[in-house]
């Protein structure tokens, strides 16, 4: 096998060992770790859990490791005192001969000083193996360290016709169980589920994630997402069904109403106060810096047409996911997205087709945002 060829196969299995933490690491990256010596591989590790070894620890701790072997690596190793100790030591005191790294780490703490210490140790190293598919697998990861805000993606549920709830504003539901269990999938790698206030009021929606870990074959307990939700003037009760299911609850609002804050907060949410855009809303950019600041890489939206069509607007959105059932709505249910009246075709919002499959009946269509 070619040298090149030798990197990218290597490196798509340590891929492959950092998507097993695909639902359990955030807000941590998901990594993984192979080693090999004599195009063989020796040990392979994966990050779990934040707070537990990484995945070159995990790697190095699950063989008798030999001397002057390669490590490949799908992020820069940490040189960083964090809840665990800098895995360059332990990749230092392993002496390596090669160290082959998808991408550096975006982190300001490491952000090639890592790479940097390694190189002063003898070790080569190698970078930019399989980049591309390192930062998709940490998307909202790169994205918080790089920008300071997470990566959103937009959920839709639509007719054939475009339409996303009927005039009254029942949607539920638009698409069949395999649809909706494939929302559940992703749910689950989100950090985060965002909503607003209305579509809790409308649909009165649990917005957990009700996959198990044996669903989601993972060995680590399931991590659920925070449920956001945007209640401006805090309408919520506190009796409606997302305050009786497991997982925390994030409300922002402008409200200084200590009533309705109390009782929101006996019911189990934590309250956020934020500013107010120009237009007397909550501004949305400033609550995604402060979802970044929490933590939060990944944010999956089960929101109506106002809130949807506002992140777009708002140039917040990265990804548009569209699941389209094979259903006719007609031109008095709501449509998808409210971008306010358009008057002249640039003032579209663009998007670039990334996936397109067939889910059981409907299908999913994934756009980026350009």
């Amino acid at each position: 096998m070619a040298l090149t060829q030798s990197h990218h196969y290597w490196m798509a299995e340590a891929l492959r060992q950092a998507r097993k933490g695909l639902y359990s690491t955030p807000p941590n990256p998901r990594v993984g770790c192979v080693i090999v010596a004599e195009d063989k591989m020796v040990s392979a590790g994966w990050h779990g859990y934040t707070g537990g070894p990484h995945a070159e620890v995990n790697a190095i701790n699950a063989a008798d490791i030999p001397i002057g072997t390669d490590f490949y690596v799908t992020l820069e190793p940490c040189s960083h005192h964090g809840r665990t100790p800098p895995c360059v030591d332990a990749l230092i005191e392993a002496k390596p001969a090669r160290v082959i790294v998808a991408m550096q780490d975006p982190n300001p703490q490491n952000n090639g000083r890592g790479l940097e210490i390694l190189r002063d140790h003898g070790i080569e190293v190698i970078t930019d193996v399989l980049g591309p598919e390192a930062r998709e697998l940490n998307r909202g990861f790169v994205k918080r360290m790089e920008q300071g805000l997470p990566f959103v993606s937009v959920k839709m549920a639509c007719s054939l016709d475009g339409r996303s709830a009927l005039k009254n504003g029942i949607s539920q539901w638009i698409t069949a169980k395999p649809a909706r269990r494939d929302v559940q999938l992703q749910r689950a790698r989100a950090s985060a589920i965002l909503s607003s206030a209305q579509t809790v009021l409308d649909d009165d929606p649990s917005l957990n994630m009700r996959l198990s870990k044996q669903d989601l074959k993972q060995i680590f307990e399931v991590r659920h997402p925070a449920r956001v939700i945007v209640d401006s003037r805090l309408r919520l009760s506190g009796h409606e069904k997302v305050f009786s299911t497991k997982g925390e609850i994030w409300i922002y609002t402008l409200s200084r109403d200590e009533d309705k804050k109390e009782r929101l907060a006996a019911s189990g949410a934590a309250l956020i106060e934020l500013e107010a855009d120009e237009s007397g809303h909550i501004s949305l950019p400033a609550l995604m810096r402060d979802l970044a600041d929490r933590g939060i890489n990944e944010v999956h939206t089960e929101c109506g047409q106002r809130l949807a069509g506002a992140l777009l607007s708002l140039g917040l959105a990265d990804q548009v996911v569209l699941y389209l059932a094979p259903h006719l709505l007609g031109s008095q249910a709501r449509g998808g997205f409210d971008l306010g009246e358009l008057t002249d075709m640039e003032q579209r919002q663009t998007c670039s087709i990334r996936d397109i499959r067939q889910v059981g009946d409907d299908l999913r269509l994934t756009f980026n945002v350009n």
